[in-house]
């Protein structure tokens, strides 16, 4: 994000999901920020995993996490979140990327008596999450950041992977119609039974419908007037994950708010909601 910042080119990042990511360059230190998102930061995820967690009355919790900044950042926010609630890790386990064997970890991790493993890594490790437990028989709840909605994860685990739940923005099973039209066109044009990563595919299409309103508004290609356009869209932007009603400002560039995350669940291979309520309800019109 520096190199946009210092070439004054607005950039939104659709996966992308620390929190510094849009406020590194906020004012007042910055006369102007060209960081937005399209995505829950991970102050946003990590408070929903643990509530599902609780949703389902559980709460000797541990935490897996993958070695990246990613991972260490996710891990940071789950412990806030759980201290939040007057709780705190059994158990903290890392690794790294390309992890095949999991099971000394989450041996312990069961030993201290966990009850659900809360994640942040992605696709192919937390396969292998997935299937070292299995390979323990021991079945304690997934619940973790957007990433367990991937298809390696899917695809790599395979029916180890049935009930893992996460937070999404999209969902491809929603009863709404413009939803279902962005899946059809998605998979008419690329192929395939499912969209390979949904969330980032909507996040980034909705992406590009805000900045097309700011071009738009703007009527300009010049980088502080796309700035100024997008902090100022004057009119709803109707995007597959919500209604984007001035959803940036000259202090704020996250264009998601905790009205819109659901949580998903896995189920016959596929991200479904875990919700029926959440399934059917509409975008904020």
């Amino acid at each position: 994000q520096g190199l946009y910042q210092q070439a004054g080119i607005p950039a939104i990042t659709a996966v992308a999901t620390a929190p510094k990511v849009t406020e590194q360059f906020a004012p007042p230190k910055y006369p102007l920020n060209y960081v937005f998102r399209v995505a829950a930061s991970d102050a946003q995820q990590a408070p929903l995993i643990v509530r599902e967690a609780k949703r389902s009355g559980l709460s000797r919790l541990a935490i897996f996490h993958d070695k990246t900044n990613y991972g260490r950042i996710g891990e940071e926010e789950l412990i806030k979140a759980l201290r939040g609630q007057g709780l705190s890790p059994v158990y903290i386990g890392q690794f790294r990327l390309g992890e095949r064997d999991m099971i000394a970890q989450l041996s312990r991790a069961r030993d201290l008596g966990a009850q659900a493993i809360l994640t942040y890594a992605i696709g192919p490790e937390l396969a292998q999450i997935a299937n070292s437990l299995a390979q323990m028989d021991w079945r304690p709840q997934l619940i973790g950041s957007w990433t367990l909605s991937m298809s390696n994860f899917i695809d790599d685990a395979g029916p180890n992977a049935e009930g893992a739940r996460m937070v999404q923005t999209f969902i491809s099973d929603s009863t709404d119609p413009l939803r279902q039209d962005f899946v059809a066109r998605y998979l008419r044009t690329f192929g395939g039974r499912r969209i390979p990563s949904a969330v980032s595919a909507a996040q980034g299409y909705d992406s590009l419908l805000l900045l097309a309103a700011a071009l738009r508004h703007s009527a300009s290609t010049d980088g502080k007037a796309i700035v100024r356009a997008l902090e100022n869209l004057p009119a709803p932007v109707k995007g597959v994950i919500t209604t984007y009603r001035q959803p940036f400002s000259a202090s704020d560039h996250d264009a998601i708010d905790l009205a819109v995350p659901v949580i998903g669940k896995l189920q016959h291979g596929e991200v479904v909601h875990a919700y029926s309520n959440e399934r059917t309800q509409k975008r904020r019109p």
